[in-house]
């Protein structure tokens, strides 16, 4: 079974205590409430990339170019009980970009040092993986999320 595929985007910097994560509080759709990176869904015909270069326009106002994006993996999000929330998503880190972030209509930025990421409010996956993406390294995995669609039960990777 194919799965909607989306994009997550990592925004990173140097701040003046060291490495930062630009994440957003989502306000709408799909996460409500949730802190998450970058994401959307990835059009019909559209590269991954494309969509990351769009959406970074849109939901912060920033300007990224498609050679900055650094491919770092991918992630499967399976929902059993809900399987139109499955996607498969492309992850991107990105240290280049035009413009600040500004809040938009669906999500609320922040920085934050890479050790003050506040995984508790992040779906339950982000702890599992993210930590080891923002240190320099990549992602290939599979979470399957329970019945009470905010806990993983299965990971594979």
């Amino acid at each position: 079974m194919s799965l909607p595929e989306v994009c997550v985007v990592f925004l990173l910097r140097r701040g003046a205590d060291g490495a930062e994560v630009l994440l957003g509080r989502k306000r709408a759709g799909l996460g409500r409430g949730k802190v998450v990176g970058i994401c959307v869904e990835v059009d019909p015909g559209e590269g991954a990339d494309e969509a990351a270069v769009r959406e970074a326009r849109k939901s912060l106002g920033v300007r990224v170019e498609a050679s900055d994006l650094l491919f770092a993996g991918t992630v499967e999000y399976h929902f059993p009980t809900r399987r139109a929330w499955s996607r498969q998503a492309t992850v991107f880190v990105c240290r280049r970009w035009r413009g600040d972030p500004v809040e938009r209509d669906g999500m609320t930025p922040q920085w934050y040092g890479l050790d003050a990421v506040p995984y508790a409010r992040m779906w339950d996956d982000a702890s599992r993986w993210l930590p080891g993406l923002l240190r320099g390294g990549t992602v290939d995995a599979r979470f399957t999320f329970g019945a009470d669609l905010a806990t993983v039960v299965l990971t594979a990777e």
